[in-house]
């Protein structure tokens, strides 16, 4: 996995209030890693608002019921977890094998510890969508967050007169934005067409 993506992800969670730890600052090369070391951040929340989420798909507000999580990044930017992707990756789901999460709830505790996996996103398609998050719920996954909701919310939160000279990725998503070479997204606004043509009709 590239740091970016965790320097990525760790500002968001960061940026929604959560407390970051990274437990692993050395790469594994020459073997194999450990379900412990599939960990790649370890997040606590001291404002959780209750129980834990009913959506899997994790938004920034549903996100704010998560009171401690393991997270675990997987940034494959070429393709969507499908189920065809995921019944033949399974080391997608070492993170949450018993010693990676005994070795969380030592840090944070067990209580209502969630496992989490952000993701480059799940397919459009209703019936694969279905499939994938049902086969993630098998194996054990509390919910996961898409990189383009991250990446959105992140470039959304910058603010072009700050200098965020204490975050490169800050930094240079602020000097993107001043640029004009990004955007914050745009809302959506749904008209249905009777009213449209009510606003199109003469006084």
């Amino acid at each position: 996995m590239s740091a970016v993506d965790e320097i990525i992800v760790r500002e968001y969670f960061e940026a929604q209030g959560f407390l970051v730890c990274q437990r692993r600052k050395y790469a594994v090369q020459a073997r194999q890693k450990t379900a412990d070391e599939e960990i790649n951040l370890i997040v606590l929340n001291p404002r959780a608002t209750g129980a834990a989420p009913g959506e899997f798909e994790l938004s920034p507000a549903s996100l704010q019921q998560v009171g401690r999580a393991i997270v675990a990044v997987k940034g494959w930017h070429t393709e969507v977890f499908a189920p065809s992707v995921l019944q033949h990756q399974p080391k997608i789901f070492r993170f949450v094998e018993p010693k990676a999460v005994a070795e969380a709830a030592r840090l944070v505790g067990g209580d209502g510890l969630l496992k989490i996996l952000v993701i480059p996103g799940l397919p459009k398609e209703k019936t694969a969508r279905d499939k994938s998050i049902e086969l993630l719920r098998a194996k054990g996954v509390d919910g996961v967050i898409s990189f383009r909701g991250i990446l959105e919310e992140l470039v959304a939160g910058v603010a072009t007169n700050r200098n965020y000279q204490k975050s490169d990725l800050l930094q240079v998503l602020r000097l993107l934005k001043n640029y004009e070479l990004l955007r914050d997204p745009q809302m959506e606004l749904k008209f249905s067409r009777k009213g449209a043509k009510a606003q199109r009709k003469p006084a």
